[in-house]
């Protein structure tokens, strides 16, 4: 099995040189520059407190085709009830650290660190990271965020406080994307609960076919602002 680690320069190896299981790297930083270039080449961290940082690329890839989502009619019809209000980019900051907390509270450990937080909150300030909130009774209720990148989102984490919230956001925002021309949705790791929205896996070599072409593209319109 071979690992490579990451010094100072701005690199990474060639993603289909990643192991079985998808590890491809240890080491490097979260500055921006290594973040956007980590997601432009199909790559992703994730670590715990216990080790280096360490940088995936899965194959089997899991994305989801925003043409292609799938709405339960049990949701749907929350969603025309108007259950939740959302919104997008309102509470960026609250909406990563609830990801982390909700995961903390579950006893499931968290890959989202203070410097993940601090790290993405920069991606944000920049305009690559992004956040949808749902809001019930003038209260947080869900949400999720995810990095953004020519047509492709990036999706990261979501969290939930209130049954159905998170799944609201993640439909207001699968169906943004169609309307504003995204292409590929990135889910990273494989979940009955986005298999169930429509998402599916593609091998890595396709995957890394798509997103090549995708995150070179503008939107043909976004209001991520």
């Amino acid at each position: 099995m071979t690992v490579f680690r990451l010094g100072d320069s701005l690199i990474f190896p060639p993603p289909h040189l990643a192991d079985a299981d998808g590890l491809l790297a240890v080491g490097g930083d979260l500055s921006p520059q290594r973040l956007l270039l980590a997601y432009q080449s199909g790559i992703f961290p994730w670590y715990s407190r216990q080790t280096p940082i360490l940088w995936w690329s899965l194959d089997p890839r899991l994305v989801l085709f925003p043409s292609e989502l799938k709405v339960p009619k049990s949701l749907d019809r929350v969603m025309k009830k108007g259950l939740f209000r959302v919104t997008t980019d309102n509470a960026f900051g609250r909406v990563i650290q609830e990801c982390a907390a909700v995961r903390r509270e579950r006893g499931e450990g968290t890959w989202i660190l203070p410097e993940m937080v601090d790290a993405y909150c920069r991606l944000h300030e920049l305009g690559y990271a992004h956040s949808l909130e749902a809001w019930r009774e003038g209260k947080l209720a869900g949400g999720l965020y995810g990095v953004s990148i020519g047509c492709v989102f990036f999706g990261e984490s979501m969290f939930t406080r209130v049954t159905d919230a998170s799944k609201a956001a993640l439909i207001h925002l699968i169906r943004s994307l169609d309307q504003w021309g995204y292409e590929l949705v990135d889910c990273q790791m494989t979940t009955s609960h986005l298999q169930r929205f429509g998402a599916r896996e593609l091998p890595r070599s396709r995957f890394l076919a798509l997103l090549q072409k995708a995150v070179k593209k503008k939107p043909s319109s976004s209001s991520w602002r």
